[in-house]
């Protein structure tokens, strides 16, 4: 199992043209909720809406997931307006899926709906990939999709991911993805 150093004061802050990936706050609490309640977001991902608990419960996971490996997800908000965009960044799960991915950091984005179809994904996820490319040394990451996500499944061969294996998580089909660690 992947953990990076552990004493980083703080959540790295990334930017790109127009946007920053830094730090989920508390006060992201409406934002998660509004994003992970609207089905366009949901749909391919857990199959449905998140309640209040749901949402606090991926606020604290993001915040502690940095302390206790040295990686994590980020809040992408816009540059320009500060408006909050979505999240994107790397998680070490444990899921139940097979085959069994926990040797490897997942990638994942999520994007609110007013910000889907700009290239916010490709460009969050890609920011991401070169934080992990050079923090997470000889390591391949991953990527799981539902097959039918054709939007993200785009964003992650924009980035250098490919089909790997199709297994199985919470009971339906899915896609996994690797990218080779950079050489």
């Amino acid at each position: 199992m992947l953990a990076l150093k552990r004493d980083l004061p703080f959540v790295p802050v990334v930017e790109t043209e127009r946007l920053r990936l830094r730090e989920h706050r508390p006060d992201d609490f409406a934002s998660l909720l509004t994003m992970w309640s609207d089905e366009r977001v949901y749909r391919y991902i857990t199959g449905k809406a998140s309640g209040r608990s749901d949402a606090e419960a991926r606020l604290v996971r993001a915040i502690g997931h940095w302390a206790a490996y040295g990686f994590g997800y980020w809040v992408v908000e816009d540059k320009g307006s500060g408006a909050f965009v979505g999240t994107v960044g790397f998680g070490q799960f444990r899921r139940e899926i097979t085959p069994v991915i926990d040797d490897m950091p997942a990638i994942g984005w999520v994007l609110a709906p007013s910000a889907h179809g700009q290239g916010f994904a490709t460009e969050a996820a890609g920011a991401a990939v070169a934080w992990g490319d050079a923090h997470f040394g000889k390591h391949a990451t991953c990527c799981i999709f539902h097959p039918d996500h054709a939007a993200s499944i785009r964003v992650a061969e924009k980035l250098g991911y490919r089909r790997w294996q199709d297994g199985e998580f919470n009971g339906e089909a899915a896609l996994i993805c690797v990218r080779p660690a950079p050489a």
